[in-house]
């Protein structure tokens, strides 16, 4: 008789109530890429492979899984995300509301600690976490690096993440203030066919983890006067 799978509800209740930490829970979601009978499951999620069979692409998907999907990093894969200045986070909350955010740094500031293992700094920001938060409810997380200039091409990792402070007498510039370390369970190339090519521009002068409001962008988009809803006087 198999081992029953912990479903997504009870380890954002356990998570909720502080009975588990993330790395726990990651562990725990990772089961279900484990069927009872200890078979691996296919990558993907029932959704995608329900819309593969009503939009008859499983020949295609089942190629791309067998041909370019991997559980961990292969050694391509670790060059490449040493070279990368870029990458987008994407997260979500015990809910499963969403948030996409972007990381950069020098070349190599997200670090390959194995090939099941990677982990990107947390500068400082704007004080608000949204993506720390949502990993502290949810440890799933999505990155893309995408490489517009050099080799114009892209590569997904999914996995599971945690928050690792950082050590004090880190003088590393920009200093990281914390670690998002991220254990792999995908990792797969984003196509070249959409990708722009963009030439890279001198960034010699920009103001890492500055706190001036003009050199961070200021107010672009006009939104501090603008009305919302959890301002009572806006």
């Amino acid at each position: 008789m198999g081992v029953p799978l912990v479903t997504d509800a009870q380890v954002v209740g356990l998570i909720s109530l502080g009975l588990v930490t993330t790395v726990a829970a990651g562990l725990a979601w990772s089961g279900h890429h484990r069927r009872p009978d200890s078979q691996v499951e296919p990558p993907g999620s029932p959704g995608e492979h329900n819309l593969q069979r009503r939009y008859g692409s499983q020949d295609r998907a089942r190629r791309f899984y067998r041909q370019q999907v991997l559980d961990r990093l292969n050694e391509q894969m670790m060059s490449f995300i040493t070279r990368q200045e870029m990458a987008w986070i994407a997260t979500a909350d015990s809910r499963g509301e969403c948030d996409c955010s972007f990381r950069a740094g020098p070349p190599g500031f997200v670090q390959v600690l194995d090939a099941w293992t990677l982990r990107y700094p947390e500068y400082r920001g704007n004080g608000v976490m949204a993506s720390l938060g949502n990993i502290l409810e949810n440890p799933h997380v999505g990155l893309v690096f995408l490489d517009f200039d050099q080799e114009r091409i892209g590569l997904h990792i999914n996995g599971t993440a945690r928050i690792v402070e950082a050590d004090q007498c880190n003088g590393g510039r920009p200093r990281a203030e914390r670690w998002v370390e991220v254990r792999v369970q995908e990792a797969y190339i984003h196509c070249r066919k959409h990708l722009p090519h963009l030439v890279k521009a001198d960034g010699n002068g920009r103001a890492w983890g500055t706190d001036d409001a003009r050199a961070k962008g200021g107010d672009y988009f006009e939104a501090s006067c603008e009305s919302r809803p959890w301002v009572a006087d806006s």
